[in-house]
Formats: structure tokens, sequence, C-alpha cells
């Protein structure tokens, strides 16, 4: 037997292991995108958690979001037309009402069937963002789990946002990983010296606080970003770097919405603080530049969610990141809220600190 042979026998294989995709999809708030998308007084389709959803504005200015599928005889609502508070069935007219689902009127009809009712879905709107709330046992959301403000949307020294939106054919948790993967911004988003990376894990929230140099969106010098999961599926990152030797703070979204559990629509905006001193124009310019580079760089991204397997042992080693951790905090939204184990919520601090002069604060980007 030759030695190349002996010595690869002596290698051991990595083999990859993956359980099916969770059958449910995660609790917790979702953005849909701008608000000012749903309030044209038309009822719009959105296909996500695995079904059809309708969503319109009422005529008291509040978004509503339906089951989409007519009970009667399984039309999409979002065919129909807005009337009132509710969505009139283009198929046979039946209006259902936004605030309960109760059919309450039938054109044809002298009685309304007892069971006429569709399923309601929670629903908000903070940082000019449309949220929905999933939760399989079909409880409110609580309290604690509020959207927080961010308050450079509301301010006038602030660009308006800037979204773009993908679809992704993955299971979301490939998405996920990226909180813990320390070493993907290096190649894959140009980062050339990542001094301190650190995740902060707490209750529904999860951090991740970064400091390196980048030549695409820092001009070489060093990025800071404090990037927090409030839930399973909204990242709030705020960034602070330079451009053109002009000191840049920004505000980037991350936001995804379960298409099914094998695909799902990837929202990502950008807000940007205007320069002080520039002339409208050439603010304006620069403004649409860095979003142009923001978008490009997040995108790195999209083609290697296409192109990968799910693993769920990952061959890792000492410069990866918390992933496991990362991966255990992100259970908690597949679990009944009364049987979520506590090891999953609990705080943990992680870091990787290369020698960074002065350590960023552990918190999370926009608590109130």
């Amino acid at each position: 037997m030759s030695a190349v042979m002996k010595s690869e026998r002596a290698v051991p294989l990595h083999t990859i292991e993956a359980a099916p995709v969770p059958a449910r999809f995660a609790r917790g708030w979702h953005c849909l995108g701008l608000a000012s998308d749903y309030t044209d007084g038309k009822p719009h389709s959105l296909n996500i958690f695995g079904t059809r959803l309708v969503i319109f504005q009422g005529e008291d200015g509040a978004i509503r979001i339906l089951n989409a599928w007519c009970p009667h005889m399984g039309a999409d609502l979002g065919l129909g037309a807005v009337e009132g508070n509710g969505v009139v069935c283009k198929f046979h007219g039946w209006r259902w009402n936004g605030s309960d689902g109760v059919c309450d009127h039938i054109p044809y009809a002298k009685r309304i069937p007892p069971k006429a009712r569709i399923k309601t879905w929670p629903s908000c709107v903070q940082n000019k963002l449309l949220f929905v709330w999933n939760d399989p046992e079909g409880a409110l959301p609580p309290v604690e789990q509020a959207i927080p403000r961010i308050d450079p949307v509301y301010s006038d020294e602030w660009s308006d946002w800037s979204i773009v939106n993908w679809t992704i054919h993955n299971n979301c948790r490939e998405l996920i990983d990226n909180i813990a993967d320390m070493a993907h911004f290096v190649s894959v988003h140009g980062s050339t010296n990542v001094v301190y990376f650190a995740n902060l894990f707490e209750q529904h929230k999860a951090t991740q606080i970064m400091v390196g140099a980048n030549d695409r969106l820092g001009g070489g010098d060093y990025l800071t970003t404090i990037a927090s999961y409030y839930g399973p599926a909204y990242q709030i990152t705020h960034m602070f770097g330079k451009m053109g030797g002009v000191p840049v703070e920004s505000v980037l979204l991350n936001s995804h919405t379960p298409i099914d559990q094998n695909s799902f629509e990837l929202r990502f905006g950008v807000l940007v603080k205007k320069f002080p001193g520039m002339s409208d124009e050439a603010c304006d310019a620069m403004v649409k530049s860095y979003v142009e580079l923001t978008n490009k760089a997040f995108g790195e991204d999209v083609d290697i969610w296409h192109n990968k397997v799910r693993i769920d042992n990952p061959l890792l080693c000492d410069g990866d990141g918390p992933v496991y951790q990362n991966r255990q905090w992100y259970e908690q939204f597949y679990f009944d809220a009364a049987a979520v184990p506590a090891e999953l919520t609990k705080r943990r601090f992680v870091e990787i600190d290369k020698g960074i002069a002065e350590k960023p604060e552990a918190r999370h980007a926009f608590d109130n």
C-alpha cells in the first residue's frame, strides 16, 4: 500500500449532517417593507408563511392584514377592492371586516353563515415600516418585544429609506448565521483587518459588534457596526465609517420573511445621515453613491445563499465566531412560547479581541 493511500485513510472525514427544516415558521415580528407601499387604497397580495395574505389600508387609516384565500370559493381577496375597513372579494362580493376577519356583507344572501370568518394577523407600523406578527399558537405580540423606534427615520438630517428586495431560495437560517460569522466579512465583503468582533445574546435580541478596516465602505479606514436582531427576522445596523475621507453615519435594514421553508423574501434598506456644509446636489449624489455601495456589499451574500446546503454540524475553527451559540439563540423562536428553554434566552456575551485600543460598548443598536 502506498504512503499516499495510507495518509488519505488516516485523515478522518467530516460528514455533513442536516435534519429536516422546521415545519413551523418563526414566532416574531417580520418586516414587509415601507408602510407607504400599502396605503394606495388597494388590496395587496403577498405569499408568505406558506400561504397568501392580503394587506390593505382601511378608511380609518389603519393597515390590516388577513388571510387572502376567501373561504367561500377560494378566490384571492387581493383581486378585490377595499370598502370601508374591509375588503370585498371580486368573485362573489363577500365583504370581510379587516378588524376581526368576520364577513359582514353578502350582497345576495339573507343570512351570513356563522363560520364566515378568516384569520387576521397582528400588525404595526414603526420607523415608517410595516410589520406582521407570526405566532403558530395565535398569541398576540408581547409588549417587551415591540419594535424600537429609530429616531433618524424621522429626522430631516437623514435621507429616506432606500430599500431593495430579493427572493432567496434557501431556508432563512442561512441568513441568521451571519450574526456570528466573523470570517466571511474578509472573504466576501472585503474587510482587511477585523480587530474586534463580539456577540451579545439576550432574550429575543442578538447583536453583532464589529470594528474592522474596509476599503469598500470605509475607504480603508476602520468601520464600526452595531447590528441587532429584534426577534428572528428584523435586524437594524448602526454603522460608522468614511467615504472619500468624509465621516459617514448610516442605518441598515436587514429583514426577511419566509415564503415557505425553502425560500424567503429579503429586504435590505439604507438610511444615510446627510453631510453638513455640502450643497443639496452634492449631498444627494454622495448619499446615492453610498447607498449603492452598501447595496452591492450586502448583495455579495446573495449568490452564496442561493448555492449552499443546510449543515447542522459545521466544521468550525477558532476564528469563526460563536456559530453554535447563535443557533441556540435562534431556536427559541421555533418553540411554543411557554416551552422555550431558559438556556436559549439567557444573556451571553462572546468576543474576539485582536488588539483594539478601545472596545465598543456591549449594547444593542437602538434600544429605547
